[in-house]
């Protein structure tokens, strides 16, 4: 029976592909095969990033086929990642565990088929390209019950991604200087005779006219059919489909010259009178431009990832582990749960785990952004990627392959780059007809040309007709989005600060109100216990000794702060029978006999008990910024207790910075709210909003919402969770060892308040860096467009030259590249300070 269960979960269960899809080259591609892949059966939603190159892909279930996205990819024109991985399989013996095996691994997200052979013990497994494969991939099979382990091949899938970057910018490069050798001739064959009176008589005589038409014509054909092929075998293709794209209106546009020019060589009768001129050099700059283009936009794109490969970097290639009692070396994606790993001076960590035995100091800057190495000792917490000091330990592996949080953030990080924010609708719509209005308009000016355009009408006709192909950069349009997107989650990550969404960059950018959870998040969330205050007839130590008996149940902070004060004093407590809490009261047992109830003074006042005696006592330390508790033993109020939970150093500071960037700062707490308003006192805090139970905080948020208010809560990700999921941009202060805070729009690793602020700056910088790159795409086509399609000839006889639309073309998409670069020199300091719009008017808490 619950192998049954077991079968149907997997089989309704959400997947998620991440495909990187070759052969895109603007913002039309990414819509075909966004298109193409969604009408695949069983593909729940889709999203393809341009910049990254990859398509991911929601499975609404395990059955749906992944080969036919595959197919459908293809079918599309493109091209999609895949790779064998290769792996030893241990302990079959027959025909029946090579099909256990095989459907183990089939039943992988990404694999689209795996064959096992039995006689060498290898399994050889198909899969889509992209992510940590191989580790999962090895689990599946031990989890059928079979050994496994990845066979190495030399390199890892970021070696991969590298060396596949690396061989498109060299293709690129080589195809840019092949095209610029035959084309430097061609110009001075074809505009050279224009310029210079003395040079054209000196080629015709040396070489003749008719020779230097038939000249240009093998250069520009090498040109056109080598270096220039690709944009023939994609957009040509494309225009059949229905489809066209970039590479169709670069296809369009040089082939137009090319036939044009060749016809006046070779057959110049066929054209009307005085327009049998050449214009081979057009097409053949063009290409070179335009890949020229593209080879710096290639070099940009793998700069914009810059980010992933550095994450990626921290990981250890090897482990030392300890095996039947020898220590032996081995690639980390051998390394399972439970094994013992040795740890040396100065190396890095391989995997997660937790200590065993040995002291050391480790850097987890890489996770936490802090710059003070964390202490390590028995039953501490490492992480795979950090780096460990000058002390030596072994710990005990808990989380390998694809569960380290070193993974998890990869995952995260890539997730927010391939997502779209809001603002991107507008640029897809837009897209999707771009280039075939590009194409309607330069038929337009073709017969707008031919038909009303000066002599010889038809040459102006095909020039104007092919600037206009040329000029139009849906590119630039793609990829002004995606790379900021890129840069500002990659620049994020390295700040330790992840957005597990990527629209939540563009929401956090909008928050006008920032509401704060007290414990944790302002404070240390480490209590201390700073006063007691028994009734008469009560002993201090002994109602010490009876309250901490009951909060050693507790796992609330303020608890471990009145059970750490006992130890200190040396009490021995009782174990308690009949533990009870309940939330936002307080915690009651039995303690050897004593019924004990501790909490705040609304339970105290449920219970009847008359608070007056401790009334100044309770001011006094509530404006003092302490936490006053009271205890009741036997029915009798015993005492009053204020525990105070400090601020963090950097507090202050962060809440002036929010300030600064003209957010409103709300507290909201479930202290007392004598206390609450000490500390936002102190801080300088907006309102505050007290004695709110944990349930209810979600309901303060919906308030502050009222009048469409954007509204950022920050928390701790656990019992602030409704919270978090309520407001706009949740943001969780994590604890730098699990991301896996699903309400939680950002996670900030370092538990730092100073990571909301940066976070904030930085989502205005990102958002402000995308309108950039939006405003230029978008405006260089209004604008261009006409101009190539020759709307300033009539008033100041101006036109523009199809290889000058070309240089133009190339530098739009690099000009965005380059402008979302430049989000990676971002620092924070200066944004936090930046001024901004006041923030919308509240009405007080009730």
């Amino acid at each position: 029976m619950a192998t049954g269960t077991t079968r149907e979960q997997a089989e309704t269960r959400t997947l998620h592909l991440d495909i990187p899809v070759a052969g895109m080259s603007c913002a039309s591609c990414v819509g075909r095969v966004e298109r193409a892949v969604a009408a695949v059966e069983g593909v729940e939603a889709v999203t393809v990033n341009l910049a990254t190159g990859r398509a991911h892909v929601t499975l609404s279930s395990a059955k749906a086929d992944r080969a036919a996205i595959v197919a459908a990819i293809r079918k599309a024109g493109y091209e999609p990642g895949e790779r064998v991985v290769e792996l030893a399989v241990a302990d079959m013996s027959c025909a029946s565990c090579v099909g256990r095996v095989e459907k183990a691994l089939k039943a992988v997200p990404g694999v689209l088929d795996a064959s096992v052979n039995l006689a060498t013990g290898r399994a050889s497994v198909r899969v889509l390209d992209g992510g940590d494969m191989a580790s999962t991939l090895a689990e599946a099979a031990r989890a059928a019950g079979y050994a496994a382990e990845v066979v190495a091949a030399g390199t890892d899938a970021a070696d991969r991604e590298q060396q596949a970057r690396e061989a498109e910018q060299a293709s690129l490069r080589r195809a840019v200087i092949i095209a610029a050798i035959a084309t430097v001739p061609l110009l001075l064959f074809e505009m050279g005779i224009h310029l210079s009176g003395t040079l054209h008589h000196a080629l015709a005589e040396q070489i003749g006219d008719f020779n230097i038409k038939l000249l240009s014509f093998l250069l520009a054909s090498f040109v056109q059919f080598g270096p220039g092929l690709r944009f023939l075998r994609k957009g040509w293709p494309a225009l059949l489909r229905g489809a066209p794209d970039m590479n169709s209106l670069v296809m369009l546009g040089t082939s137009a010259a090319y036939l044009y020019s060749t016809a006046a060589t070779f057959a110049p009768g066929w054209l009307p009178e005085g327009t049998a001129y050449t214009y081979f050099e057009a097409g053949a700059v063009i290409v070179t431009l335009i890949l020229t283009g593209r080879w710096f936009e290639a070099r940009a794109r793998g700069r914009t990832s810059e980010a992933i490969r550095r994450l990626m970097s921290l990981q250890a290639k090897s482990a030392r582990v300890m095996r039947g009692g020898t220590e032996i070396d081995m690639p980390i994606s051998g390394v399972v749960p439970g094994d013992v790993v040795i740890v040396r001076p100065g190396e890095r960590i391989p995997v997660d785990g937790e200590v065993l035995d040995g002291v050391s100091y480790v850097d987890e800057a890489m996770v936490t952004g802090e710059p003070v190495p964390a202490h390590k000792q028995p039953g501490s917490p490492v992480t795979g990627g950090t780096v460990n000091g000058t002390g030596a330990f072994r710990f005990a592996a808990r989380k390998v392959g694809a569960d380290t949080l070193l993974a998890q953030i990869v995952r995260t990080v890539e997730a927010a780059q391939a997502s779209k924010l809001p603002i991107q609708a507008l640029v897809d719509r837009i897209t999707m007809w771009f280039v075939p209005a590009v194409i309607a308009l330069a038929l337009l000016t073709f017969v707008a040309w031919f038909a009303l355009g000066p002599s010889p009408s038809l040459s102006f006709a095909l020039v104007n007709a092919v600037a206009v192909l040329i000029i139009a950069c849906p590119c630039a349009m793609g990829l002004a989005t995606p790379t900021s997107i890129m840069v500002g989650t990659g620049k994020a990550a390295e700040m330790g600060i992840l957005f597990r969404q990527g629209d939540a960059l563009q929401a956090l950018r909008d928050a006008r109100v920032v509401a704060l959870d007290k414990t944790g998040t302002l404070t240390r969330g480490r209590p201390e216990l700073t006063d007691i205050s028994v009734a008469p007839g009560f002993a201090e130590d002994e109602v010490l000794r009876l309250v901490a008996s009951v909060e050693a149940r507790s796992e609330h902070p303020v608890a471990a702060a009145i059970v750490a004060e006992a130890g200190r004093r040396g009490l021995v407590l009782a174990p308690p029978v009949e533990f009870a809490a309940e939330p936002g009261f307080g915690v009651r047992a039995g303690i050897e006999g004593h019924a004990v109830e501790v909490g705040a003074d609304r339970l105290m006042i449920r219970l009847g008990l008359d608070l007056s005696d401790f009334a100044d006592m309770a001011q006094r330390l509530g404006a003092a910024g302490k936490t006053p508790l009271y205890a009741a033993i036997d029915g009798r109020l015993a005492a009053i207790i204020a525990v105070a939970d400090p601020l963090k150093e950097t507090t202050p500071a962060a809440i002036a910075a929010l300030h600064g960037l003209g957010l409103r700062v709300v507290m909201i707490t479930g202290d007392n709210r004598a206390t609450a308003t000490a500390i936002a006192a102190r801080l300088g805090i907006d309102e505050v909003v007290a004695e709110v139970l944990p349930t209810g905080k979600a309901e303060v948020v919906r308030r502050l919402q009222e009048g469409g208010v954007r509204v950022a809560f920050v928390g701790d990700g656990i019992n602030d969770a409704p919270a978090l999921a309520q407001a706009d941009v949740g943001l969780a202060i994590g604890t730098g060892t699990d991301i896996a805070i699903e309400s939680a729009d950002v996670v900030l690793m370092s538990g730092d308040l100073n990571g909301v602020v940066k976070a904030i700056a930085l989502s205005q910088a990102t958002i402000a860096n995308i309108r950039q790159n939006l405003v230029w795409a978008f405006g260089y086509n209004v604008v261009l467009i006409p101009f190539a399609a020759g709307a300033l000839y009539p008033a100041f006889g101006i036109l523009m030259s199809p290889m000058v639309a070309g240089l133009a073309m190339a530098l739009s998409s690099v000009s965005v590249l380059g402008n979302a670069l430049r989000l990676r020199r971002f620092g924070g300091a200066a944004l936090m300070t930046s001024p901004r719009a006041p923030a919308a008017k509240l009405a007080p808490a009730e």
